[in-house]
This record gives C-alpha cells, structure tokens and sequence, in this order.
C-alpha cells in the first residue's frame, strides 16, 4: 500500500513539473558601449585615465596611471566568453617627479613676555526655567517617567 502511495505521489509531482512551461529570456538586442576619462592634477601628481569600449560580450580597454615611484603603468585588458579577462601590464619610465609632502615643523617653546591675565569665562549659562506642572485631563495617555512606563486606559 506504502509503495503504490510514494509511486502515485511520484507521478503527480512528474507530471507537475512537465505541466510547467518554460520561456525563453527576450533578446533585448545588442549591448554596446564606450567611455573614457582622465585626470591631470599637476599640484597633486594624481594623473590617470581609462578608456573602454564594449559590443555584445567583448569588452576591450585600457587604463594608465602614474605610479609613487614616478612610473607610468599601463593595462591593457580584454574580457570575452571564451578566454575570460587577459591584461597585458607594461611599465615604462617618466621624468614627472610626485611632489612629497612636508615634514611637519618643529614648534619651538616660545618665551611668554606678558603676564597672562585673568579672561572672563565665554560661556554664559541662562538661569534654569521655572518647572510648570499641569494637571492631566481623564483620558487615555501615556506618562513615560524615568527608566519605567505607565499606561492608563
């Protein structure tokens, strides 16, 4: 009995799962890009850019920037079903010198040759408010007090 209940319960969910059908995903058509950007910042030595381009599902780019050490880094990259993402890196030389920040300047202790005098506070406080207490009408309310909350109905 055990046996005929699992096989017909088996073929329900089979014919279930054939029941359901099954739709392609629309073509939304061909997917192309393209862009570039770049940054040249001589106070700061940021210099940097990229170009890229895309058509269906091969993206091609190149990117460049100029590394701490003075050098110019250059990637190539190409991405695509078939091969995944290759990048051919090259770095070459450049002149341009990255501006260093300054040490800090040591503060030397300075002779005080006025007296100091007494200043008056900046902060002014205000006087406290005068608490009203009212009295609350019947009703529903709540009285938060403290750590505790009362509720009356």
């Amino acid at each position: 009995m055990m046996g005929k209940a699992t096989y017909l319960l088996c073929l329900c969910l089979a014919s279930a799962v054939c029941a359901i059908e099954l739709q392609a995903e629309p073509d939304y058509g061909p997917v192309a890009y393209e862009f570039h950007w770049s940054v040249n910042d001589p106070h700061t030595g940021d210099i940097k850019s990229q170009k890229e381009s895309r058509k269906d599902d091969k993206v091609e780019g190149v990117y460049e920037l100029i590394d701490s050490d003075g050098y110019r880094r250059i990637v190539q990259y190409k991405a695509d079903d078939h091969n995944g993402f290759e990048a051919i890196v090259q770095r070459e030389p450049t002149d341009i010198k990255i501006p260093l920040p300054e040490p800090p300047k040591k503060l030397l202790a300075a002779k005080i040759l006025t007296p100091v005098l007494p200043v008056a506070p900046l902060v002014h406080y205000a006087a406290p408010k005068a608490i009203i207490k009212q009295e609350l009408s019947a009703g529903n309310y709540v009285s938060v007090s403290g750590p505790t909350a009362q509720y009356k109905y």
